[in-house]
């Protein structure tokens, strides 16, 4: 089995297993205040993209290119950093360290991985894609590539398909998590 599809298959377990790491850290942790606040607001907006990419991918079906698409091609993962290290930053600068060596070991592989499969999906369309478009840090403007049919808007409905209301609720319980330690440390 290559390394690839192991950090694809690992991913999910291995960021449980960094969460519970985490959550059982935290108390321990160099928090503050000013950190809670930083984390949380980097946090927030990690959240917020993955939000908006669930609602403009259409997985499987077309290339997705709109919205956070236009950004960067692979938003949702983009979002999924800035939530790791929005915590890392709320609880423990140091833990950044730790969550940057877990994308670049696990999501680096399986964000090439995923490349080849939807390139070879959308061939022609991925190719010009791509050549505009980085791979995970966002390019400031979107990219607006010719197309007849104009922007595709969010969709709540895919939104919800996605499940994605379930990073909202990790989201608040973390932060709940961090504010209950910060006042039982107090």
């Amino acid at each position: 089995m290559s390394y690839s599809l192991t950090a694809k298959k690992l991913r999910l377990p291995l960021g449980f297993v960094l969460a519970a790491f985490y959550l059982w850290y935290t108390p321990n942790a160099m928090t503050t205040g000013l950190t809670v606040v930083v984390g949380a607001v980097i946090a927030l907006v990690g959240l917020l993209i993955r939000a908006w990419a669930s609602g403009h991918i259409m997985k499987n079906d077309r290339l997705a290119t709109t919205g956070p698409y236009a950004h960067t091609r692979n938003p949702l993962y983009f979002g999924s950093f800035l939530l790791g290290a929005g915590f890392a930053v709320a609880s423990d600068f140091r833990l950044l360290l730790l969550v940057i060596a877990f994308w670049v070991l696990v999501y680096g592989p399986t964000m090439q991985r995923e490349r080849a499969n939807i390139s070879s999906r959308f061939p022609e369309a991925y190719a010009d894609y791509q050549s505009n478009v980085p791979a995970f840090v966002p390019r400031p403007t979107p990219w607006r590539q010719d197309r007849t049919g104009g922007d595709t808007p969010f969709s709540l409905a895919l939104y919800m398909k996605h499940g994605e209301w379930k990073a909202a609720l990790g989201f608040a319980g973390v932060l709940a998590w961090i504010l209950v330690r910060m006042a039982l440390q107090r």
